[in-house]
């Protein structure tokens, strides 16, 4: 097997029902986080972690992640005009920041589909699977912490995090026996199981190393509950001919497909910004001061 990666999977064409009414007629990936698109910080740190090809599998009404992902030329030529080169260079960036694709999941029948749109793009290579709604932000970008262990230990690799166990009917959850700090063989998955029924509380959150064999395991994994292709289940088949890793990865996660957890995600970025913070903080202080937090 080829251990560099150079191609990545961003799945967007799910319809953002949990985010709704915002997600109406816009895309959930193109909500901000602060001042940019969700979407932004997970191709960021795709191409930071040395990924050059990127595949979106975008779905109708997703129009305007490709116009993002595009040149602007009226904007940038008023920015030119008013002299404001800092933000000329900063949405240039986001166009040329690697090499963009598209293609589209004509209905949404769950993430198994969505990556199996990708496989005339991938070939037998391995590859990558970014999600955007989930996004971690680590000294080391979360799938760089991957990639290396990928190239020592060759195999499909799964990011994870410690849920509470009352939470893990919300989860892919893994069955696993930890070789090394943070990396786990993978032994199991069991999607969504009932707290007394779950072998660990090791969630499986948005990253994926995955080597082209999933074509052939989603090729022959069913529908499973509202229609929908699930993954997981389709590395389960593949538990038994290839290694499986699970990663605890170096970082903190934001799940930002939900109202929630977009929430907390504004104020976590707002804080980390140096332009933004000091107000932000006495804002927020303020809130506690008069009891409103």
């Amino acid at each position: 097997m080829e251990r560099k990666i150079s191609k990545a999977v961003l799945p967007v064409a799910g319809l953002g029902v949990r985010l709704l009414p915002a997600t109406k007629t816009q895309p959930k990936e193109m909500l901000p986080i602060v001042d940019r698109p969700a979407v932004q910080y997970v191709v960021e740190e795709a191409v930071a972690s040395g990924i050059e090809n990127l595949l979106f599998v975008t779905g109708r009404g997703k129009r305007a992640i490709e116009d993002y992902f595009d040149f602007a030329v009226e904007l940038e030529q008023e920015l030119r005009n008013r002299g404001k080169e800092h933000l000329l260079e900063e949405i240039r960036g986001v166009g040329n920041s690697a090499h963009i694709f598209y293609v589209r999941q004509k209905s949404p029948r769950g993430l198994g589909d969505a990556v199996w749109q990708a496989k005339a793009f991938v070939g037998e290579e391995p590859f990558a699977v970014l999600l955007p709604d989930d996004i971690i932000v680590s000294d080391t970008p979360c799938l760089a912490q991957m990639l290396r262990l990928f190239t020592d230990r060759p195999g499909i690799y799964v990011a994870l995090i410690e849920v509470p166990r009352e939470e893990v009917t919300q989860w892919g959850i893994v069955k696993g026996r930890e070789i090394a700090p943070r990396l786990y063989v993978i032994e199991d998955l069991v999607e969504k199981p009932e707290p007394e029924e779950a072998p660990s509380t090791l969630a499986v959150v948005g990253r994926y190393i995955l080597s082209p064999s999933i074509f052939d395991a989603l090729a022959q994994t069913p529908p499973g509950k509202g229609g929908e292709i699930q993954l997981t289940d389709a590395i389960r088949r593949l538990l038994e001919k290839e290694p499986v890793y699970g990663y605890r990865f170096a970082g903190e996660y934001f799940g930002v497909g939900s109202k929630i957890g977009y929430l907390k995600a504004n104020v976590a970025f707002a804080l980390r910004r140096e332009d933004l913070a000091p107000e932000f903080r006495a804002f927020l202080r303020g809130l506690v001061e008069r009891g409103l937090v």
